[in-house]
């Protein structure tokens, strides 16, 4: 397991009480959540746009780490492709990536749509992608409402472990995690959909590109 990087911008995954779960439906009513962090920290890198309100929220307990996206999205935009690969590609979405270490070498993506669409992959710096990997043990739902679209999943603590992705230190486990939000939208003018992209930490580069090690920071997950 690899030491802490540095300078990261960090995340704390609060943890369940002793036998607590979380009932994942997409609608985000589960009253666990009102024990969660809210992660509001998301901009526009690549635009000077105002962004809109994207929630993130994350716990834990010993068999779980859930997560939690409620996107504010006045103009949600779902793709027509023929198979998930297509449909999420051209959706608004909600992603979260991890990592076997700094390098990238490899890491995983997860990206899901309003719908529910998922589209997971493990991947290698830069963009050399294996689209057949999915995600073990991977439950996600969602729901469309009037302000947007809320997104929920669980990922086993168990998959990052067999991931070599749950890494620690003296101050306890966490992850490599790249948190990020597809913004699409439609154009008025009959044109191609607009995209935006928005991430949790700015990469530092100068074309959109999540794929990059300076978009990770991490998700402490206390004890």
């Amino acid at each position: 397991m690899s030491s802490s990087p540095r300078k990261s911008k960090v995340y704390e995954a609060r943890r369940l009480a002793q036998g607590q779960s979380i009932a994942i439906d997409g609608r985000g009513g589960d009253p666990s959540w009102q024990s969660a962090h809210v992660l509001t920290d998301f901009t526009f890198p690549w635009t000077k746009l105002t962004p809109p309100v994207t929630e993130f929220r994350a716990l834990w307990n010993e068999q779980h780490m859930y997560f939690r996206y409620d996107v504010t999205d006045e103009d949600v935009v779902l793709g027509a492709g023929a198979d998930a690969m297509g449909k999420v590609i051209g959706s608004d979405r909600a992603e979260i990536f991890f990592s076997t270490g700094p390098d990238l070498n490899p890491y995983y993506g997860i990206e899901i749509d309003p719908r529910g669409e998922v589209l997971d992959y493990q991947a290698t710096y830069h963009r050399q992608m294996n689209w057949a990997w999915s995600c073990d043990g991977l439950v996600a739902e969602t729901s469309l409402r009037d302000f947007g679209y809320i997104v929920e999943g669980l990922i086993p603590i168990s998959t990052f472990r067999k991931l070599d992705c749950l890494h620690q230190d003296e101050a306890g486990y966490y992850l490599l995690a790249g948190l990020y939000r597809a913004e699409f939208s439609h154009n008025t003018t009959g044109g191609p959909v607009i995209e935006d992209w928005m991430s949790w930490v700015d990469p530092q580069v100068a074309s959109p590109d999540f794929h990059v090690p300076t978009s990770f920071g991490m998700i402490r997950l206390l004890r």
